[in-house]
């Protein structure tokens, strides 16, 4: 989801995959809650790992260039976000009349990303940060950076499997826990980590023989990520737990084997950010006053999801072509 002033120079095959995680990102907001039917909650477990692709795609380029720009990706970042959070803040009041509108209270939904679905930000930024750290740690040294990525990616997993039950234990609310978890940023690191490793040398080369392989796996966690929410066996939280974090690094590494170039994905990758800051303003629209809930749940997710894709490829070409080069990079597009 990052703007596409971050990376100068584009890789068709990194923007593909970004293509079709931004495609996930609105089939998850455009699914009728609650996910009652059966497939509505398979459905939206196959889709989960969207956020994972954008964190590995940050994490792959970061290792080619072998450095991270933090002024520049902040500032891709944040301008923005700003803007969408303050359209988001505006919708939301529209919405809501006995809202809060105390200062502290507008700064902590800026500062956290709370607003929408904006929580992302929150993650990409600390990922990124994190990243800094690392490749400073590593100091050049690729057999250093893989050691410390490695561990990076196992204290991940440690803060995803403690990171709830300590906070049960200080009898934090199951609703702040939940919001607390979707911004476990140790977590959320692994999957850059991840995709700094498949960026060190040789290592791409080996993923992309091994094609059959992930995938086969990835299916096969697919099913046990699916059928632990399903039953509710151990931590079946959406995120930020180990059976996620199986799914979700195998089926990036299964799009990084594949080496997808398709064009049109390619182009809504590199739109990405734009698209996941706007689309929800259409899923939000058409929930709030379409009337489409009483289609039922197959009909109002899939015509949700076109229109909103639809609209938002509109928006960007739009943007791209009658706005100026500044005015397009501020709305992220």
């Amino acid at each position: 989801m990052t703007a596409s002033s971050i990376v100068p120079a584009r890789d068709s095959s990194i923007d593909t995959m970004r293509g079709i995680a931004i495609l996930m990102v609105i089939g998850i907001h455009s699914l009728q809650q609650p996910l009652t039917p059966a497939w509505a909650t398979w459905l939206d477990a196959a889709l989960r790992p969207c956020v994972p692709i954008f964190l590995f795609a940050s994490g792959y380029l970061t290792a080619l260039s072998g450095r991270v720009p933090l002024a520049k990706r902040f500032t891709a970042l944040l301008i923005p976000y700003a803007i969408a959070f303050a359209a988001a803040y505006f919708y939301m009041a529209l919405h809501n009349p006995a809202m809060d509108h105390r200062l502290v209270a507008t700064a902590a939904r800026f500062v956290l990303a709370y607003v929408f679905v904006y929580y992302y930000v929150f993650v990409y930024a600390g990922c990124t940060v994190l990243l800094w750290l690392v490749f400073k740690a590593a100091r050049g040294e690729s057999l250093r950076l893989a050691v410390l990525l490695l561990i990076a990616i196992g204290i991940g997993l440690i803060a995803g499997a403690y990171l709830d039950p300590l906070l049960a234990r200080l009898h934090v609310s199951d609703s702040l826990i939940q919001e607390v978890r979707m911004r476990d940023i140790p977590f959320w690191f692994g999957f850059a980590a991840l995709g700094a490793l498949a960026g060190t040398a040789g290592v791409r080369d080996a993923i992309g023989q091994m094609r059959v392989t992930l995938i086969t796996i990835m299916l096969a966690l697919y099913a046990v990520y699916v059928s632990v929410r399903w039953w509710q066996i151990g931590d079946a939280a959406d995120y930020d737990s180990v059976a996620f974090f199986g799914y979700g690094a195998l089926l990036c590494g299964a799009l990084f084997a594949l080496d997808l170039r398709v064009q049109f994905l390619a182009l809504l990758g590199s739109g990405s950010y734009f698209i996941y800051l706007w689309h929800i303003f259409i899923v939000m629209a058409l929930r709030d006053h379409a009337g489409l809930r009483p289609l039922g749940p197959l009909a109002d997710s899939a015509i949700t999801a076109a229109l909103t894709i639809l609209a938002s490829i509109l928006a960007l070409l739009a943007i791209r072509r009658f706005a100026p080069p500044r005015v397009s990079r501020w709305l992220g597009a």
